[in-house]
C-alpha cells in the first residue's frame, strides 16, 4: 500500500548550540552527596516476574522496559505492561504473575526485520471514535512504528487489545530497506498537553541522536495513528573545556543514541538519557535549547573501537565527566509528589545503581542521592544492568500502599546455565523514598 504524502517535518538542528550548552555543567561538579557506589543504600524487591530467555527456546524474549497502569476502580488490580523485544509485550499483575502475552508482529517479508518492542508508556483517557480509553503505547523497533493497545482490565482474553491503525506510517524510515537497517523507533515517552488535551509521543532513533514529536491521531473504528510534528537532533560530538572535541566511542557509523525518556506532566519538560553522554532537560514540544542536567562519568573519555571484540578501549580520563551516573544512562522515570516535589530517577546501568534528582526546576534538578536494588533472598535477586524503570507514587492496594517501582533486571540470578536471563523486579516505592531521605 502506498503511504499518503505528509508534510515535511520541521527539524531543529541545534547540535552546535547544545554542544556549547553542555559546558554549562561543571566538570566533576558537586560530588558532596556522592560516595562510592558500594556505600549507597540498598532496597530489596518484593516480587519478580518469571524469567525471560532471549533464545529460540524462549521465544527470543528479552525484558526491557515497564509501565505501570493504575486501575482507579480497584487499585489492587492494577497492571504492569512491559516490553520483551522480539518476545512482544508481557502484562503482569501486582504479584508479578503473567496475565497476558502479546506477540510482536511478524516480519513484512522473508528477508525483513521482525517486530521488536523496545519501550512502552501509557496514555490515559484518549478520545477514540469508540469512546475514551487508556492505552499502552510501544515502539516497534523492528518495523519502525508505534503500536497501540487499549486497556480493558476485565476483557475476556486479556486486558490489552491492539488498536493500531494499519496505515500508521514508519516513524523515521522512507522505505523497507531503511527499516531493515534498524535505525528506527527506539526510546519512547508519552505526553498530553494540559492546555489543549492533545496527546503526543516522543520517540528517539536507534544509533542516531534524533528525538521526534508525534501527535497521536484517533482514526475510524477506534484505531490510532500519528503524524510527525518536529524533530530535534541532539549533539553527536562535544567541545571539551580543554578545547578538544570529543565523540563517544562506538561502532563505526553509530551516533550516541537516546533511549530512556520521561515527561513531567506538570510543566511539559522532557528528560532524555543520551546513553554515553548524560541526561538532557528540554521542552516536550522540542522547542527551545536543551540543557545537560548531568553527565556520565565517562563523558570526555576517548576510546578506540576494536572490531574483533566489538568493544571500545578507553583512553585516559581527562576528568570532565560527572560523578553520579555511569554509562549507559538508561531508564528514566518520575516520582511525583504534591506541590511539584518529587524525584527524577535514572538507571545507571554501568554500575548497577540508581540516581535521584530533584524534580523541581527551581532547584535545578539537584542530585538527591542514589540506591541499589539488592537481593531479597537466596532466590529473589536484585537488579543488574538495568534498562527500563517505572515508578508510580499512588496507593496500589495492600501490597503496595506506598506506590510501586518496577525495574528491569538484565542478569537474572540464579539463571539457567548459559541462557540469557532477564526479568522485572517489583519494589515498594516507600522503601526507595525512605532510602533517599537518609
Amino acid at each position: 500500500m502506498t503511504r499518503p504524502r505528509t508534510a515535511r517535518p520541521l527539524v531543529l538542528a541545534v547540535a552546535t548550540v547544545l554542544a556549547a550548552a553542555a559546558l554549562a555543567v561543571p566538570a566533576r561538579a558537586d560530588a558532596r552527596h556522592h560516595g562510592p557506589a558500594r556505600s549507597l543504600p540498598v532496597v530489596v524487591p518484593r516480587a519478580e516476574t518469571p524469567v525471560l530467555h532471549d533464545d529460540e527456546a524462549g521465544g527470543d524474549a528479552d525484558a526491557d522496559d515497564p509501565a505501570i497502569w493504575r486501575n482507579p476502580a480497584a487499585p489492587a488490580r492494577s497492571l504492569v505492561v512491559a516490553t520483551a523485544k522480539e518476545g512482544g509485550l508481557r502484562v503482569y499483575d501486582l504479584d508479578a504473575r503473567p496475565v497476558q502475552s502479546i506477540a510482536a508482529p511478524p516480519a513484512a517479508g522473508p528477508d525483513d526485520a521482525p517486530g521488536r518492542f523496545n519501550n512502552v508508556d501509557l496514555v490515559q483517557g484518549l478520545r477514540l471514535s469508540s469512546g475514551r480509553a487508556d492505552l499502552a503505547v510501544t515502539s516497534d523497533r523492528g518495523h519502525d512504528r508505534l503500536r497501540f493497545y487499549r486497556i480493558d482490565r476485565d476483557r475476556a482474553g486479556g486486558p490489552l487489545t491492539d488498536v493500531t491503525d494499519p496505515a500508521a506510517p514508519a516513524v523515521f524510515s522512507r522505505d523497507q530497506a531503511e527499516i531493515n537497517d534498524q535505525r528506527t523507533a527506539y526510546g519512547l515517552a508519552t505526553w498530553t498537553d494540559p492546555a489543549s488535551g492533545t496527546a503526543y509521543a516522543l520517540v528517539s532513533r536507534r544509533e542516531r541522536t534524533a528525538v521526534t514529536l508525534l501527535r497521536l491521531l484517533p482514526t475510524a473504528g477506534g484505531k490510532v495513528s500519528y503524524r510527525t510534528i518536529r524533530t530535534l537532533e541532539l549533539p553527536a560530538s562535544f567541545r571539551l573545556p580543554n578545547g578538544t572535541s570529543w565523540t563517544p566511542c562506538g561502532e563505526p557509523g553509530e551516533q550516541p543514541q537516546v533511549e530512556g525518556m520521561v515527561v513531567d506532566p506538570a510543566d511539559g519538560i522532557l528528560y532524555a538519557g543520551q546513553e554515553d553522554v548524560g541526561i538532557w532537560r528540554l521542552r516536550a514540544d522540542l522547542t527551545g535549547t536543551p540543557k545537560l542536567v548531568d553527565r556520565v562519568r565517562e563523558y570526555g573519555v576517548p576510546g578506540v573501537y576494536d572490531e574483533e571484540t566489538e568493544e571500545c578501549t578507553p583512553g585516559a580520563d581527562p576528568g570532565f565527566g560527572g560523578t553520579r551516573i555511569s554509562s549507559d544512562v538508561e531508564g528514566l522515570t518520575l516520582v511525583t509528589e504534591r506541590g511539584g516535589d518529587g524525584h527524577l530517577l535514572a538507571s545507571s546501568q554501568g554500575d548497577d545503581t540508581f540516581a535521584a534528582y530533584d524534580r523541581e526546576l527551581a532547584d535545578r534538578n539537584e542530585y538527591e542521592g542514589g540506591f541499589r536494588v539488592g537481593p531479597g533472598s537466596g532466590v529473589l535477586d536484585g537488579s543488574e544492568e538495568c534498562d527500563g524503570t517505572a515508578a508510580l507514587n499512588a496507593p496500589l492496594g495492600p501490597k503496595y500502599p506506598n506506590g510501586l517501582l518496577v525495574v528491569q533486571d538484565g542478569h537474572d540470578t540464579p539463571g539457567d546455565g548459559d541462557r540469557p536471563a532477564t526479568g522485572f523486579k517489583f519494589v515498594d516505592l516507600g522503601t526507595v523514598l525512605d532510602a533517599l531521605d537518609r
